[in-house]
């Protein structure tokens, strides 16, 4: 019945009437269609045209436990059942979302106790910037205001999450809200130059010291960055980087806060990007993976040193969101962090994270377009470069790339492009035997791309 259901509705057609997307030129999108997806199962999406494709992505960063898991669907079910909502405003609360809290002070680092919790990745970091301000003025510090992020950062879509990255498209189409600055990212590829990774890791740690100098401490709130820029790249720094980043936040007293809306739970083999690289943050904003994307919800963890002076200082904290701590959405995020931890899933992305890589380099290594594979646990890119020994980008910046991603959608592997530089992030679900299919797939569509590459500039 559903199937005839289906065959009867122009479903490009109604969506282009109606359905306006994120991230999209719309103009094109009509032209070219939308693709349905129609079902999931473990690593794989189906598409209304029949197709079996290996979601390289995790959806956006997020299908942690992978597609299809009942146990989260049930957990929904029950608490759907017993209390399908209310708010946590009002001196109110409910089971699930103290059970999470309690949860999430026990798996992240110490001095982390308190909970604030929100829809999105967006929302968290919105919350983390104004909790700083309000920290900063609660203490007799209304001045310290500036947040200071990086280039290619990102940190979500609202204003001040826009404002905070360092997306240049977004800035320019939106503008740039006062009080935000961005200086350079840890991108030793593309950036370093002739330096080391642990030289450049230092040169780029001390641009964030010579930008507080530049602005005066006492003017600044936060430094804001992801443990890897994920939509930026899957940039990950030199291991000389974030102890100095440490250093100089505690020097200067500035608030650290690491965006892990990508990297939390379970996506670098750590529960957080925090624990694999040794970061000493105030405020940890967390999304994505919390719930493997089956509902909307993300926490923002504060240490002790926000959270007392927040409590004990601040009076009432006036920001909330009217699904604050959703009692369904809190549920599915215990079961799916019991699944992680009951089929040790975080400690399959590092084990897995490294044999993909290994499949990769064995692939495509050797390819003269392959210019870099870089990865931690489950999240990793693959630099497509035009001269392999100068680390030298393709003109018009972002072209070769979408080519590539054309060839692995095409081939059955969802993978991402940003400018020339191919991202995956597959569930932390992913087997040996799909791990070998990856691989096999990027082979095909890397050698198409060389081929294409290779026409344009024969004689």
């Amino acid at each position: 019945m559903l199937d005839d259901i289906n065959q009867e509705i122009n479903w490009q057609a109604l969506d282009a009437a109606h359905h306006f997307h994120p991230f999209t030129d719309h103009k094109d999108l009509h032209a070219h269609g939308v693709r349905l997806i129609t079902s999931a199962e473990g690593v794989y999406l189906h598409d209304s045209n029949g197709n079996k494709i290996m979601d390289g992505m995790a959806g956006l960063w997020c299908v942690a436990a992978g597609y299809g898991r009942k146990e989260l669907v049930a957990a929904a079910t029950e608490q759907m059942s017993k209390l399908a909502y209310y708010n946590s405003f009002f001196k109110t609360t409910n089971e699930p979302a103290v059970l999470l809290a309690t949860k999430l002070a026990e798996i992240s680092p110490d001095e982390f106790e308190h909970v604030f919790f929100a829809c999105s990745g967006s929302e968290a970091v919105d919350s983390a910037i104004r909790t700083a301000r309000v920290y900063w003025q609660t203490i007799g510090k209304p001045q310290k205001k500036i947040i200071i992020g990086r280039e290619y950062g990102y940190h979500g879509s609202t204003t001040l999450g826009a404002s905070a990255g360092g997306m240049k498209d977004m800035h320019r189409q939106a503008g740039d809200l006062p009080n935000f600055v961005q200086v350079l990212p840890p991108y030793w590829y593309g950036k370093g130059g002739q330096m080391s990774p642990e030289e450049f890791g230092l040169y780029a740690a001390k641009e964030v010291e010579k930008k507080i100098l530049e602005l005066g401490a006492e003017n600044v709130a936060a430094f804001i960055g992801e443990p890897i820029q994920g939509a930026g790249g899957v940039l990950i720094p030199p291991e000389t980087y974030w102890p100095e980043i440490n250093r100089i936040c505690k020097q200067y007293d500035i608030l650290l806060i690491a965006d892990e809306v990508i990297c939390g739970y379970g996506r670098t083999g750590k529960w957080f990007g925090t624990d694999y690289f040794g970061i000493k943050p105030d405020m940890m904003t967390t999304a994505k993976g919390l719930t493997s994307g089956y509902l909307p919800l993300s926490a923002l963890l504060m240490n002790n040193r926000v959270a007392d002076v927040l409590i004990n200082e601040t009076g009432e904290y006036f920001h909330g969101f009217t699904y604050s701590g959703h009692p369904v959405s809190c549920a599915v995020a215990l079961k799916n962090l019991e699944i992680l931890e009951n089929e040790k899933l975080v400690e399959n992305a590092a084990r897995k994270g490294s044999l993909l890589r290994e499949k990769l380099n064995e692939a495509i290594g050797d390819l003269p377009i392959v210019g870099e594979i870089r990865g931690v646990g489950l999240i990793g890119a693959i630099e497509l470069t035009a001269d392999k020994r100068t680390r030298k980008f393709f003109e018009r910046s972002g072209r070769v790339g979408v080519i590539c991603r054309d060839h692995c959608i095409r081939g059955g592997l969802m993978v991402r492009a940003t400018r020339d530089t191919m991202l995956f992030s597959p569930p932390l679900t992913i087997s040996e035997a799909e791990i070998e299919k990856f691989a096999a797939m990027s082979k095909t569509a890397f050698e198409a791309t060389y081929a294409d590459v290779r026409a344009e500039v024969a004689p």
